[in-house]
Parts: structure tokens; C-alpha cells; sequence
């Protein structure tokens, strides 16, 4: 049987509860022709998903959407053989089909996993969409220069620690902000970020500014709220901010647009300073700049210059309360769960 989670469907609220999600069971589905069965082995959860979910494009009763990192267990689909390791979409699964006919957003491509390359768990991480993500939104949209002051916010996060680093190893100063101590000790430690201040300081704002005392020149956004208000008042003349996510407004009613509340509150600063402002959408950037993207962050990944935390747990079952846990900012680094053996470990 092919043990997988849904949503349970009952009406959602701003974040994800107990009743949420639902785990059934299923026969595991057989390939057709052009198809591969796959065994899913670590499942990729991000922010991104529950807005998935709440805008309702995950089909009721399918497993909720998720990129994974698998192993073909039976294979139709020229290129692939049985044993062959795979980044694919087979969501909160144990078993998927990838290849022709199966439902995927249409720029995660299915591919062939190198293990030499990096621990395969990286493919849904510094190595695959989350690395990409993280160097469009700085190196090619922020384009961060010797000298400037870059601040990352979710420092700590699978896609902030990129990020930064990204900048770092452009001869930039990097200023995090994450949570816990432990996450900022962690950023100006093996991240070697110049400084990190932490969201849950009640004097966050005259921390930041401490902290940027030559202003921001260019500002990585992931968070929104009292994260933004606190970068707003820094910004120089012609700074750059990537809106890559809004993790604080996602349990915003519906209705709520995030970004235009943002944009909004900071239209003075940016037009008076003339900050440009650009929304990323990693989709835009997988043909363009995905070999680049590989070709410069794996071997620096390998030979230790970026450093990269994952979080991993285990079990199908603790899917959901993982998902929570990382909504809420609750994990430490990339949030992962191992489904099945990792036959590399």
C-alpha cells in the first residue's frame, strides 16, 4: 500500500491544525508508458506549501504538494532505470509517478541525482530549487558589491543561509536577522554573517540600525512585518530588496494582499531613496540560470566555503506537525522528513 497525506477537507485557517491533514492509504499506483515509479525519500517542506493549500490548487484528495528527493523503483520513461536517485514532486507520498502525463508545477523539472555531487538530501536544498532561489533573489536581482551592507532576514532558514553567504563571498558586510540565540549564534558562526540581530528582541529596530550603522544597501526579504519595519528606515539611496517570502502575513484571512500592504507602507522611502523593489519567482530563473547556479555553489558547498544546517526528521508521520513547526520558525535550518532509507547515508 502507498501510505500518503491530504488535506482532510475541512476549512482551513490561517495556519495549519491538528485536523488539517488526513493520512490515507492507496494502492501504489503502476507506470504507464513514458512513466516511473519512484520511492520517495526525503520530503521538502517550505513556506510556499501552505499557500498552496489555502489558494486551492492542490486536487482534493491528492497528496499535498511537496518536491522530493526519490529512488525509481520500476521505470517506462527513457533515461531512467530502476535504482536511479531523483529529484521529483512526488508530495507528502511514500510512492509517485514522475514523467509523462504527471501533474507537476511545470518548472520542477525531474532529474537524475549525482551523489557525488553533495548528499542527495541537498537536490531539495542548497543544491537544487532552495540554492536557485536564494542566488536569483541576491546574486542576480540584488546584485550585492564589495563594501555594500546586505541583511537577510530568516537568516538561519534554508533559503536565508544561502543568501547570505552569497553576498558574503561577493565582499559584502551581512547583517541576519533571525530568532533564537542559538540560530544567531549560528549565523555569525558557521555562516560567518558579519552580524545577527533576532526578530523576538523587543528593541529589534534600534538592533538592526546598531548593527547597519552605514545603512542597507541591499535587503533580502522573507518575513514582512516587524522585519520590514525595522529594515525601512535604513535603506540608502538606490537600494535593492527580493521579495522572496512574507512568512508573517501567510496566516493573513484571505483577501489580505501582503505584498501591496508592503509596498504601500514603504512607497515614501522608496520613492524618495529610489529603492527598487522586485518580487521573485524562481520559476523565471530555472533555464536561465540553473547550470550557472550549480556550477558555482556545489563545489564551494563541497570544499566548505558556503555551510549549509539541514533539519531532518523521520517518519510519513510526522509530516504535518513538521509543517507547523516550520511555519511557526520553530525549526533550525532546512526543514526535511525522511520517509524511507537513504541508500547513500
Amino acid at each position: 500500500m502507498n501510505r500518503y497525506w491530504t488535506l482532510s477537507g475541512k476549512p482551513l485557517g490561517g495556519w495549519p491544525e491538528a485536523d488539517t491533514f488526513e493520512l490515507r492509504d492507496g494502492p501504489v499506483p503502476e507506470p504507464g508508458a513514458g512513466q516511473a515509479l519512484t520511492r520517495t525519500i526525503y520530503v521538502s517542506l517550505d513556506p510556499y506549501q501552505w499557500g498552496y493549500k489555502k489558494r486551492g490548487v492542490e486536487p482534493v484528495g491528492a497528496p499535498c504538494h511537496a518536491r522530493t528527493v526519490s529512488q525509481v523503483v520500476e521505470s517506462r520513461m527513457d533515461g531512467y532505470a530502476a535504482g536511479d536517485l531523483v529529484f521529483n514532486t512526488n508530495g507528502w507520498s511514500e510512492y509517485g509517478l514522475m514523467g509523462e502525463g504527471v501533474p507537476r508545477p511545470s518548472y520542477m523539472i525531474p532529474r537524475k541525482l549525482d551523489p557525488a555531487q553533495g548528499r542527495i538530501s541537498q537536490a531539495v536544498g542548497v543544491l537544487g530549487m532552495l540554492g536557485l532561489t536564494a542566488y536569483a533573489g541576491m546574486v542576480v536581482m540584488g546584485d550585492p558589491k564589495p563594501g555594500e551592507t546586505v541583511v537577510v532576514s530568516a537568516a538561519s532558514g534554508g533559503v536565508g543561509q544561502i543568501a547570505g553567504q552569497s553576498a558574503r563571498l561577493r565582499g559584502a558586510r551581512v547583517v541576519g536577522i533571525a530568532g533564537k540565540e542559538a540560530k544567531c549564534r549560528f549565523v555569525t558562526g558557521e555562516l560567518r554573517f558579519d552580524a545577527c540581530v533576532s526578530h523576538l528582541s523587543p528593541t529589534l529596530a534600534a538592533d538592526l540600525a546598531a548593527a547597519c550603522p552605514d545603512g542597507v544597501d541591499v535587503y533580502f526579504e522573507n518575513v514582512g512585518g516587524a522585519c520590514f519595519e525595522a529594515v525601512l528606515p535604513l535603506f540608502n539611496t538606490g537600494a535593492r530588496m527580493t521579495i522572496c517570502g512574507l512568512i508573517a502575513s501567510y496566516g493573513d484571512p484571505d483577501g489580505v494582499d501582503a505584498r501591496a500592504e508592503l509596498m504601500k507602507r514603504g512607497e515614501a522611502i522608496f520613492s524618495e531613496r529610489g529603492v527598487t523593489v522586485r518580487g521573485l519567482f524562481v520559476g523565471d530563473f530555472v533555464e536561465s540560470h540553473h547550470d550557472a547556479f550549480l556550477a558555482e555553489v556545489a563545489p564551494r558547498v563541497a570544499a566548505g566555503e558556503i555551510g549549509y544546517r539541514e533539519d531532518i526528521r523521520q517518519g510519513l508521520e510526522t509530516i504535518p506537525a513538521c509543517f507547523a513547526e516550520m511555519l511557526r520558525g520553530d525549526n533550525f535550518g532546512k526543514m526535511l522528513v525522511r520517509v524511507s532509507d537513504d541508500p547513500t547515508s
